[in-house]
């Protein structure tokens, strides 16, 4: 579950494993992030996780390799596999960051993201202002529209939404900025849905307002290559 549109697919409920690689990487995963398997605790060994999970030795050992690429878990030989702190954890993995969203981010790691989104978004904008091509203003245009059609529906609302941000990154030019894409996914995610019930559905006015305004303002400047204005729209929608 890594490509773009994957984490905004959790805002729907929790997406099902495509095998039992997948099934096992989501669990063990999901547990760490959450808290349920504690920083510093051990793995059970392989026997009782593979009976847990249902699933073969080298199936687990795939799937306990791909966490350790997360910086998630470390296997050390005669000491086994242990949880490590979340400053070791990649957190520019879009898996990381769903298992993140899942399990409630806490309002100090909301906080720092939020430097970091606002950094690279409001550069994006501003680069996009003096670098954007005709396509990336049609395709601009075109997500703004989808974003109004669906404000009801909160998984096709909160892509387009992401789209915006995603086609303002490409127009920008910077691979790095083009590469960020989990970060801007995961501000979106979060911004949709603090905005939806606890059954999560949209409000029935829709989700659009109040910041739609400020989208057609966004896109507006980058059209007319204001950089400045683009920069300052940029920053407030990432607030």
């Amino acid at each position: 579950m890594s490509e773009p549109g994957s984490l905004i697919r959790t805002l729907s409920g929790r997406p099902a494993a495509r095998n039992y690689h997948s099934y096992v990487i989501n669990e063990v995963g999901r547990a760490i992030v959450s808290g349920d398997m504690p920083v510093g605790s051990s793995l059970p060994g392989d026997a009782e996780m593979m009976d847990r999970f249902g699933v073969s030795r080298t199936v687990l050992r795939e799937a306990l390799k791909t966490l350790e690429a997360k910086g998630l878990v470390e296997a050390r030989a005669k000491v086994g596999t242990r949880v490590l702190p979340q400053s070791r954890w990649n957190l520019f993995d879009r898996q990381i960051l769903a298992w993140k969203l899942e399990s409630g981010p806490s309002p100090a790691f909301l906080a720092s993201f939020q430097i970091i989104r606002e950094s690279l978004e409001v550069q994006a904008a501003r680069l996009a202002a003096r670098h954007r091509e005709a396509e990336h203003v049609r395709l601009l245009n075109y997500w703004l529209n989808q974003r109004a059609v669906m404000s009801l529906q909160p998984e096709p609302f909160a892509m387009a939404e992401f789209e915006i941000h995603r086609v303002v990154a490409e127009a920008s030019g910077n691979p790095f900025l083009r590469a960020a894409s989990a970060i801007l996914e995961f501000g979106v995610a979060v911004s949709v849905l603090a905005q939806l019930g606890d059954d999560r559905s949209a409000p029935p006015e829709g989700l659009a307002e109040p910041r739609a305004a400020a989208y057609e303002a966004l896109i507006r400047a980058i059209e007319r290559g204001d950089e400045d204005t683009a920069a300052t729209c940029m920053a407030a929608l990432t607030r």
